[in-house]
C-alpha cells in the first residue's frame, strides 16, 4: 500500500544480522508502506547507538538475538510488536512486552531442516572423529582411528517438536533405533515412524547419541547437569542444538574429563560467543559451532519473511500466527 505524501510511514526496526538494506525482507515491509531502519549490532556500534535508542520510535522490531529486556521495550512508547527470526525467545522480556501491549512473535518451523541436517552433521562428526582426523592430517599425521556406525546405535531424542521429530525420521533412515522423551507426545507420529516414548531417565540411560531440542524456562535450565550426564553412558555423545543453558556446561566439562562421557557437539552455550577460558575449549572431544543450526541461506530466508509478515498481518489490524503472548497481539491489532 502507498502512504499519502502528508502521512509519515510506520517505522519498523531490523536487528537481524543476516538481513539486509534492499534485501527481500526490506522490500517485503516497503511494500506495504513501512519504513524500514536497520540497526544490527554492527550498525549500532559503527553509529555510537543503543538498541534502546534505535527502537525508540519503533512501531516493529523484526529482531534477532539481541537482547530486548524491559528497559529497551520501555523506550518504545509505539512499539507494537517484536517479531523475532527464529523459535527461541529468551532474549525477550516477553513479562515486559505483555505488560506494555507489545505482541511477540515467532517464526517456527522455517528452520527444522537446516537444524535437523546440523545435528546429523554433528552426530556424524562426533562418530568418526572427522574434527580429530583433520587436525592430525594437517599437522603431519596420518593417523586411522575407527570410528562408530550410527546405524544400529540407538539415539535418544529430548523434545519431540517439528525439529525433534525431522531428526528422528533421518536417525530412523539410517538405521538408528529411536527413544523420545516430551512431555506432550504426537502418539500418531510414534505409530507412524516406531519412535519409542520413554521417561527422560531411561532416554539418557539408553541414548548413544542424546541430542535436545527443549526450549530454555526455568523447568530447562539445566536440565542436563551432573545428575542427568551420569546417568548416561560413559561411550555416549551429547548433541545440542537448543539452548546453551539446558546444559551445565561445568557439569558437562567435569564429565568428559574424567571419562564418564565420550565428547559432546554444541550448536549453542551459555553465553554466546563462547568465553576466552571456557573449559569446552581445551577438550579435544568436545565441538562448539557459533550457533550456525539455522545459518543456512534457506532458513535465513524463511525466517526473515515470516517475521516481517507478521508485522505486516498486525498493523494492518490482523492477528498474526505463532504469538507467544496471543492476548497482546488481539489488543493491538488494529494499531494502523
Amino acid at each position: 500500500m502507498t502512504q499519502p505524501p502528508t502521512e509519515r510511514a510506520l517505522r519498523v526496526l531490523v536487528t537481524t544480522p543476516y538481513l539486509e538494506p534492499g534485501g527481500a525482507v526490506d522490500r517485503i515491509l516497503r511494500d506495504a508502506g513501512l519504513e524500514t531502519v536497520f540497526a544490527r549490532r554492527a550498525d549500532r556500534e559503527a553509529a555510537g547507538t543503543t538498541l534502546a535508542e534505535c527502537v525508540a520510535d519503533a512501531v516493529g522490531v523484526v529482531a534477532g538475538t539481541d537482547p530486548f529486556s524491559a528497559e529497551v521495550i520501555e523506550a518504545a512508547p509505539g512499539l507494537r510488536i517484536l517479531s523475532r527470526c527464529g523459535v527461541g525467545y529468551d532474549n525477550i522480556d516477553v513479562v515486559a512486552a505483555t505488560r506494555r501491549g507489545v505482541a511477540v512473535t515467532i517464526t517456527p518451523g522455517t528452520n527444522r531442516i537446516s537444524v535437523a541436517e546440523h545435528v546429523l552433521a554433528l552426530m556424524l562428526n562426533c562418530a568418526r572423529r572427522i574434527p580429530q582426523n583433520l587436525t592430525a592430517v594437517r599437522g603431519g599425521g596420518w593417523t586411522q582411528e575407527s570410528g562408530r556406525e550410527l546405524h544400529g546405535t540407538t539415539l535418544g531424542v529430548v523434545g519431540l517438536g517439528s525439529i525433534g521429530k525431522t531428526v528422528a525420521r533421518a536417525a530412523l533412515a539410517l538405521g538408528m533405533r529411536v527413544v523420545a522423551h516430551d512431555p506432550w507426545l504426537d502418539e500418531d507420529f510414534l505409530k507412524e515412524t516406531g519412535v519409542e516414548a520413554r521417561p527422560l531417565d531411561d532416554v539418557l540411560a539408553a541414548a548413544d547419541f542424546l541430542t535436545l531440542h527443549i526450549s530454555l524456562d526455568e523447568t530447562t535450565r539445566h536440565l542436563i547437569d551432573a545428575v542427568a550426564l551420569r546417568r548416561m553412558k560413559p561411550d555416549a555423545y551429547l548433541i545440542n542444538t537448543a539452548r546453551g543453558g539446558v546444559v551445565d556446561e561445568d557439569a558437562l566439562a567435569d564429565a568428559v574429563e574424567a571419562g564418564r562421557l565420550a565428547g559432546a557437539a554444541l550448536d549453542v552455550v551459555e553465553d554466546e560467543p563462547l568465553p576466552a577460558d571456557s573449559r569446552l575449549r581445551a577438550l579435544d572431544s568436545v565441538m562448539v559451532t557459533a550457533h550456525i543450526g539455522a545459518a543456512t541461506v534457506e532458513a535465513r530466508a524463511r525466517s526473515g519473511a515470516m517475521a516481517a509478515r507478521q508485522v505486516i498481518e498486525l498493523l494492518a489490524g490482523r492477528t498474526p500466527d505463532h504469538v507467544v503472548n496471543p492476548g497482546c497481539a488481539s489488543a493491538v491489532a488494529g494499531a494502523r
